[in-house]
């Protein structure tokens, strides 16, 4: 069984690639919808503003049983945990290869001066032993939520809505932010302490800018929007929809600012949101979202709103330096 670097896929590599990903979700669906070829192209051949990516795999000559995706974020010796994707068919589980591609792996991030690493996976499945038996500790469990918009009648959207606080002013935009709100969004998004505990990294006006530029290169459209408070903003909302929208969007960022919680700012630029996407993207008919399990304000909101819990994700991180070494 070889292992090789695919940083340059070819066509070919690029449809096995996928055929292992499409197995991996068909033994692990989570109500997830199927891969597509497409898209799994982009991810693996689309330059990403901001990071670098590396990817291997296992293979036994005729083709691809397992892959791995390293994604390095910033320069070389960046002050930021990398983040690990590994998929082995589930027919060609436990024979080592999880292990062989970790290893290699691993040896990317100690030549990139990387301290640690991220993976995000499904609950209850295979690749939490995995993690477990290779150095990762879980760090942030996610509940996966899905909201079926048909769910959600118009006048309950302009309800909340009328319900809006006195003084905050509600603003959209779709892809990059404007350049005068730049810096709010970067202090707005500090208000994410769960995620920050562990990422050790800072937002700043060239990172939100980096985010929407990473989704616009995948072909997607990022929508935000935010409610203002004088020039700052008090609380703010992300929805991507995917090129070729499938029916789907997915929920990225939300987060209200400490001083203005309590306000219900949180559901109203939701709603905002529910009214943006009706009038301007009626193709999407759901939306999926992940919220820290401890997270109860939010679970709240998403609640209120309508969202159902379909799946449960953990997130794991281990030190460069737990990891095994290629070879060993």
């Amino acid at each position: 069984m070889d292992v090789i670097a695919l940083d340059d896929p070819t066509e070919a590599q690029i449809r096995e690639w996928h055929d292992v990903v499409a197995a991996v979700h068909a033994g692990d669906p989570a109500g997830d919808p199927a891969p597509d070829l497409e898209r799994t192209a982009r991810g693996l051949l689309g330059a990403e503003p901001g990071a670098r990516r590396r990817l291997w795999a296992a293979s036994d000559g005729a083709r691809l049983l397992a892959v791995a995706a390293l994604r390095l974020p910033g320069e070389p010796g960046a002050d930021r945990p990398a983040e690990i994707d590994i998929q082995v068919r589930p027919d060609h589980r436990r024979r080592g290869l999880g292990g062989r591609l970790l290893a290699v792996a691993a040896e990317g991030l100690r030549a990139d001066g990387r301290s640690s690493v991220i993976a995000q996976v499904l609950a209850g499945t295979p690749a939490v032993p995995f993690l477990e038996s290779h150095g990762f500790e879980c760090v942030l469990t996610l509940r996966g939520m899905l909201l079926r918009l048909d769910d959600v009648p118009a006048e309950r959207v302009a309800r909340l809505l009328a319900e809006a606080p006195a003084g905050y002013r509600l603003v959209r935009w779709r892809g990059v932010v404007p350049d005068e709100l730049a810096a709010a969004l970067a202090r707005a998004k500090h208000a994410m302490a769960d995620f920050s505990e562990y990422e050790g990294t800072l937002w700043d006006a060239l990172r939100v800018r980096e985010m929407a530029e990473i989704v616009a290169k995948r072909g997607d459209d990022l929508y935000t929007v935010a409610a203002l408070s004088g020039a700052a903003i008090a609380g703010f909302t992300e929805v991507v929809v995917p090129s070729g929208c499938a029916g789907r969007a997915a929920q990225y960022d939300t987060a209200v600012v400490p001083e203005h919680r309590g306000r219900r700012l949180g559901i109203l630029v939701k709603a905002e949101m529910l009214r943006w996407l009706a009038e301007e993207r009626p193709e999407v008919r759901e939306i999926e979202t992940d919220n820290s399990g401890d997270n109860d304000h939010m679970l709240a909101v998403n609640e209120e709103l309508g969202f159902r819990v379909e799946r449960e994700s953990l997130e794991y991180q281990a030190a460069t330096g737990a990891l095994p070494a290629s070879g060993a």
